[in-house]
């Protein structure tokens, strides 16, 4: 049986994927953490080649993507002509950069497996609410919220909104959450008509093989630091980390979360 490698960032992700794969690769391009047992391959992004025989030597057949990473920083003259391919996206939107990704190692024969196929516990079913009853502005705030992300999904925006009694609080664009959600905690409390609602959801095509959208229980915390009321999101779309601890973390602080 060919193995999968983990092409992993930051975060917790990279660690839950290796806990349910047999026997995986873990690839780094950055400095991060490695599980203790794990086979490890470090990695330039101005060596694409390298890695694609490393892998195949090592009788990898299939890759996933997993955890935070940033937009490479690459030396010209270093690069192979994979990389050279993929520089040439480097300044396009984020869909257009991972898209690319995807096709360098597919066209190398990689089968690209996602995260949430590997471990589909990690997102919600449909229906599943956390704490408090969503109240109607509740739901009218998530609405208007998605539908500012629905209509910004083609221009490649972001992956998450704040509305707040009908006014739109915040966007993320490629700061981050963690970003929006600060910014938003800045807000003037005369300003606010309701306490708000927070959506994170894929923006619309995305491939859901890389970038899928992921909350933990550091974003509850920046939920409740930004004064919001709570959280919505798509069931099976956005990977919920530390499941229990959110939960518990949701229904203490008063908020909602809801999966739809």
């Amino acid at each position: 049986m060919t193995r999968t490698a983990i092409i992993a960032g930051s975060g917790a992700l990279p660690r839950l994927l290796a806990e349910a794969l047999n026997n995986p690769v873990y690839v780094t391009l950055d400095p991060v953490e490695v599980p203790e047992g794990i086979e490890h391959v470090t990695a330039r992004i101005e060596k694409l080649g390298r890695l694609f025989k490393d892998l195949k030597s090592r009788d990898v057949g299939a890759v996933t993507f997993a955890g935070a990473m940033s937009r490479p920083k690459v030396n010209p003259v270093l690069m192979d002509r994979h990389a050279l391919r993929l520089a040439m996206s480097l300044g396009k939107g984020d869909d257009a950069l991972l898209r690319e990704v995807l096709a360098l190692f597919e066209d190398q024969g990689f089968l690209v497996r996602g995260a949430t196929e590997i471990r589909p516990d990690l997102v919600l079913e449909p229906g599943v609410i956390w704490g408090r009853k969503p109240t109607h502005q509740d739901e009218e705030d998530s609405a208007r919220a998605q539908a500012v992300l629905d209509a910004l999904g083609p221009l490649d925006v972001g992956q998450g909104a704040v509305c707040a009694g009908g006014q739109m609080l915040g966007i993320e664009t490629l700061q981050g959450t963690d970003a929006m959600l600060a910014f938003v905690a800045q807000t003037p409390a005369h300003l606010r008509r309701a306490n708000g609602v927070f959506v994170k959801a894929p923006k619309q095509g995305q491939d859901m093989r890389i970038d899928v959208p992921t909350i933990g229980l550091s974003t509850i915390e920046a939920v409740i630091e930004a004064g919001l009321g709570g959280l919505v999101i798509p069931s099976g779309e956005v990977i919920v980390l530390d499941r229990d601890a959110v939960e518990a973390r949701v229904k203490e602080a008063g908020l909602f979360l809801k999966a739809q």
